[in-house]
């Protein structure tokens, strides 16, 4: 039994999986870090320091009875409330996320595509004739015999 817990633990997969999973939650804290430290404060600047958080429905007063003035004070008299201003907070949060992503994607793709744009050229080509793949300095086609270029 320990013999098999060792193979299956030390398979690539289950090794490649562990390294993803670290590697996607560094990237994550990374990308929250992107949001909040980086994109959010200039946007709360153009917009006037909006913040949803505060934003908030009584469904059923506590004690004592509201108004409240933040959602903690209504959270803390017993208050039932729908606290739908976080909810857009983590909306607009998940948007810029998902946008950072995307062009944190599109860096690398390009970086990628200029990558293969470097790539060595070709060991091999095809041959005009017969259409068989023929190393790239060959003068005759060995399948045709056919003189190339």
């Amino acid at each position: 039994m320990l013999e098999e817990l060792k193979e299956v633990g030390l398979k690539g997969n289950m090794i490649d999986m562990a390294v993803g999973i670290i590697i996607g939650a560094a990237f994550g804290l990374v990308v929250k870090s992107l949001v909040s430290d980086i994109i959010m404060p200039p946007i709360g600047l153009l917009v006037g320091k909006v913040d949803f958080s505060d934003l908030f429905l009584i469904l059923k007063n506590g004690t004592p009875p509201g108004p409240y003035p933040t959602v903690e004070a209504a959270t803390k008299s017993g208050a039932v409330a729908i606290r739908y201003g976080i909810f857009i907070n983590e909306v607009i949060s998940f948007l810029l996320v998902g946008f950072s992503v995307f062009l944190l994607v599109k860096v690398i793709n390009n970086l990628k595509r200029q990558e293969a744009e470097q790539a060595p050229p070709a060991e091999t080509k095809k041959c005009p004739y017969c259409l068989s793949d023929i190393p790239a300095k060959a003068i005759r086609c060995p399948q045709c015999t056919a003189a190339l270029e």
